[in-house]
């Protein structure tokens, strides 16, 4: 089975996408570090208007070592989506492996002060992508 290049998840009218890629002039593979890029697009689809404030990945490498990093906004940045807006960014993770897996969720904060657990779907990080 080829290995998802896309992770596609709606949550509370939140909408999430994620995939990433390897990045070969980052990694040093004799040093067992491999540098993977990801791509995040989170698009507003609820009628409500939300404020990003934090972040959980649970990052998971081919050993099943599990590691979890939480911490304020995306990027240095805590974006706030009206309907319809949307918000992308990249981001980076090293890996001792040369494939792992990536989830997690961002909290979200509506004007009326409502917290919403935003999903975001586990997604491959492959230094090769499996041939479908």
């Amino acid at each position: 089975m080829p290995t998802p290049t896309l992770s596609d998840t709606t949550t509370h009218g939140i909408r999430v996408g994620a995939t990433a890629f390897y990045l070969p002039e980052e990694s040093l593979p004799d040093e067992r570090r491999y540098m993977f890029g990801y791509r995040i697009v989170i698009c507003n689809e609820s009628g409500i208007t939300a404020t990003l404030r934090t972040r959980h990945w649970v990052i998971i490498d081919a050993n099943g070592h599990v590691e979890e990093v939480k911490g304020k906004g995306v990027v240095g940045e805590h974006p706030r989506l009206s309907p319809g807006e949307g918000f992308k960014y990249t981001s980076y993770c090293p890996l001792p492996t040369t494939w792992g897996t990536m989830e997690g969720s961002y909290q979200f904060e509506t004007d009326e002060g409502e917290t919403l657990e935003v999903k975001i779907g586990r997604f491959y990080l492959a230094k090769e992508q499996a041939a479908g």
